[in-house]
């Protein structure tokens, strides 16, 4: 008799992902030297060595998404010849924190995971709470990765998440990349994967209660302070109950199609930049002009993310702005943007630099 299955599903969803780091790793021959195993001989008497098997962590907060996703690589990486390993992020935002970080840390070693690492990290108040706990925690996430020269590190969004960040997005109004929602992988090198987006929430908690897994329900998420968190509650529960069923799986479809959109878009602006620069490097308004409207905006928005305006704050209004540069010409001065960035027009060429 088989698994579960919820068991069965997110097993399925984990081997996918394995077998896709598993595809994109140098072969042997080509392989860096890992960290050596040591190992004793037959003979008992000398220790021999053997290249360390790639290691791949998952991130665990104890809740029922991401101890399903811990239990199913602990069972299916091993089987794969791979090595498996968690961590824990102690945002330090709750009374107990540390202990509880300590608990999630000794069930991922109960499952049979190794190495296993609790990290605390300081929450900072840029871009408000939420924000602020997401950027320590994949910082976290990357020094962990580095320290245990991990391949890969798997996130247990659901299919749910997905579907409230595509929501967040379509409130902000910042265009198609926003709808695209979280990638299946992510982070540089392709460091983050996330198993579970095809799959719904209840379907990790469901694998969690079969296999007895304890499960930790952190409070901020049905905290209203937090807007995921009434998104969750209250805004999703209320178009499912006027648009019917069905409407988590349309947004995360949406996702994937916006996805697509983005890439082959971003891929244009990409191959188009080239054409619209004159000899000395600068943007030329007439060119520019003759571009598309999207693909125009995206070169607007690498060149001022290359002159040092951060990603994370420059919005679609702020490349609204730098476009009427090119359309709407009125000998209207400079555009500020955010990192000190100044966009103008210069005698039919678009500057942007730092001001």
């Amino acid at each position: 008799m088989g698994p579960h299955p919820a068991v069965a599903a997110i097993r399925l969803a984990v081997r996918r992902v394995l077998h896709d780091i598993l595809n994109t790793l140098p072969t042997s021959g080509e392989r860096p030297d890992r960290p050596a195993e040591r190992l004793p001989s037959p003979l008992g008497s000398t220790l021999v060595s053997a290249p360390a098997s790639p290691l791949v962590l998952v991130a665990c907060s104890g809740g029922a998404d991401s101890m399903a996703l811990a239990s199913a690589l602990a069972f299916e990486a091993p089987r794969l010849g791979l090595r498996a390993g968690g961590v824990t992020v102690d945002h330090g935002l709750q009374p107990g924190s540390d202990l509880r970080a300590a608990e999630v840390a000794l069930r991922m070693r109960g499952l049979g995971l190794d190495p296993v690492e609790s990290v605390s990290v300081d929450v900072g108040r840029d871009g408000g709470p939420e924000a602020a706990a997401r950027d320590a925690r994949y910082a976290a996430l990357d020094a962990a990765l580095e320290r245990h020269g991990a391949t890969a590190i798997l996130l247990g969004h659901t299919r749910d998440d997905q579907a409230e960040t595509v929501l967040l997005g379509l409130a902000r109004g910042s265009g198609i990349r926003s709808l695209s929602g979280m990638a299946a992988v992510s982070g540089a090198g392709g460091r983050y994967r996330r198993p579970f987006l095809q799959l719904d929430r209840q379907t990790a908690r469901k694998a969690c209660m079969v296999q007895s897994l304890p499960v930790w329900d952190d409070p901020h998420n049905t905290d209203p302070a937090y807007t995921r968190s009434r998104l969750r509650h209250e805004g999703l529960p209320a178009l499912e109950k006027a648009l019917g069923k069905g409407v988590v799986e349309a947004l995360a479809r949406t996702a994937q199609l916006s996805r697509d959109d983005a890439d082959a878009l971003d891929s244009w602006a990409s191959q188009a930049e080239a054409s619209v620069r004159d000899a000395a490097g600068l943007l030329e308004c007439a060119k520019l002009y003759a571009l598309p409207p999207a693909v125009r905006r995206r070169i607007l928005r690498r060149a001022a993310i290359a002159a040092g305006a951060p990603a994370g704050s420059l919005f679609a209004r702020h490349i609204e702005e730098v476009d009427r540069l090119i359309t709407g010409w009125r000998g209207q001065g400079a555009i500020n943007l955010p990192g000190r960035v100044v966009a103008q027009r210069q005698g039919g060429r678009l500057v942007i630099r730092q001001g």
